[in-house]
């Protein structure tokens, strides 16, 4: 099946690198680079590495952490950090800077799979969450590499997937040494579709260990009072399309309940940044863009962060935190970052990459679930106007997110044992 999986793959690789260079067309970062992801390489050969894959943002923002402990505990290890989006891309280079080597992962075929094995050499392969490549991972068994999935999450979606597959995923997941699994029912689910038992093993969330430093909250303050100063900001992070017109159709009828309400929306994608904006006109509403370095007066209706590598500093200046990715068929992103700045969180109903924490937190009171647009109205008057309220749900997260730390340092023991 792997060599079929590989016949496919190759007669669609002139589509792949013709999509790479359209979505270049909005997004230049896409055509930088582009030979990273056929094996070839301007930098020196190394060998040894200790190598961590990420796929994004929210991959390489929970994989830095486990990262930085692991450098600590081994300062002579070179480090290599792959991801595969420009913006996933960006906060490695931002975040870890010159302290690992950087490329994109190449793509899933045989020869080019080669050249980056040859040209890096890992001693131990790190891959977060769910991804799974066949003939990478074959090559990493044929060439006795320890290959790790760790903070492993699998949806029943994205597992009735595999399961249609299986003699291409149950083979690949043989090659692996163990499966690091968020829950009881991600380790269910990667059994369910060929993993061995005795290689799979719960070991926790790493993104519950988030790290919000003094100095990030500081800024997010400092923000709010130099712009935001008397405004009720209402942050919608990480917004798909399909959401901020959610949003933009809500905030009028909110606005005249709440005269200083202003939204802070954070597009996920950088090239969606003007196509909000553009929705906000259509609208007849007043927005501001952060690259604007704009005062923000009293007719201001919505501030657009058209940045990279500030959202928990904007958490910070927030007043109430609406999640994004949770009202499209996205699954839902990170809701413990915003729990962990202190501001009071609410998401939508599709968080199915995240379906037992959007159920446990709730369940605590630790956040707000809302299952369309009448119910997104009710929660946020309800928040702005009960402090005590908006401040017990602040405790409660911060509580919540506390008591299940603890999975980085065991994920670091786990691989320590490999090295």
């Amino acid at each position: 099946m792997r060599q079929l999986y590989t016949l496919i793959f190759s007669s669609m690789l002139p589509l792949v690198l013709l999509r790479l260079y359209w979505r270049g067309i909005k997004a230049p970062p896409y055509r930088q680079r582009w030979r990273e992801r056929l094996g070839c390489y301007r930098s020196e050969p190394i060998a040894d590495a200790i190598w961590f894959h990420a796929v994004s943002v929210g991959e390489a923002e929970a994989a830095f952490p486990l990262i930085k402990l692991m450098q600590s505990r081994h300062p002579q290890s070179r480090f290599l950090v792959t991801t595969t989006t420009p913006t996933g891309s960006a906060r490695v280079q931002s975040v870890l800077g010159d302290s690992v080597e950087h490329v994109y992962l190449p793509y899933d075929l045989p020869g080019v799979v080669k050249r980056f094995l040859d040209h890096f050499q890992p001693r131990i392969a790190v891959v977060m969450e769910k991804e799974i490549w066949p003939n990478l991972f074959a090559a990493c068994a044929a060439r006795r590499i320890p290959l790790f999935v760790i903070n492993a999450r699998l949806s029943a979606r994205s597992a009735k997937s595999y399961r249609k597959i299986p003699s291409l995923v149950k083979p690949a997941l043989a090659n692996l040494s163990l499966i690091a699994a968020q829950t009881e029912d991600d380790k269910n689910r990667f059994i369910e579709i060929g993993a061995v038992p005795e290689r799979v093993r719960v070991l926790g969330n790493i993104k519950f260990d988030v790290t919000i430093d003094e100095a990030t909250i500081a800024a997010g303050q400092a923000l709010k009072q130099r712009l935001f100063a008397g405004r009720f900001v209402w942050i919608i992070a990480s917004s798909h399309q399909g959401e901020e017109e959610v949003f933009l159709k809500l905030y009028p009828n909110l606005k005249a309940e709440i005269p200083e309400l202003l939204l802070l929306i954070v597009p996920r994608h950088p090239e969606r940044f003007q196509a909000v904006r553009k929705l906000c006109e259509e609208r007849g509403l007043s927005a501001t863009m952060r690259s604007e370095n704009r005062d923000v007066d009293a007719a201001c209706d919505v501030y657009i962060a058209d940045s990279m590598g500030e959202l928990k500093m904007l958490y910070a200046a927030a007043d109430v935190a609406f999640v994004g990715g949770s009202l499209v068929a996205v699954g839902g992103h990170n809701v413990l970052e915003p729990a962990a700045v202190g501001v009071p969180v609410m998401f939508g109903p599709q968080m199915f990459n995240f379906q037992e924490i959007a159920e446990q937190m709730p369940a605590a009171g630790a956040a707000l679930q809302c299952d369309g647009e009448a119910s997104i109205a009710e929660v946020l008057l309800r928040l702005h106007g009960d402090a005590d309220f908006r401040n017990a749900l602040i405790d409660k997260a911060k509580a919540f997110v506390e008591q299940n730390q603890g999975a980085t340092a065991r994920i670091a023991d786990l691989l320590a044992e490999s090295l």
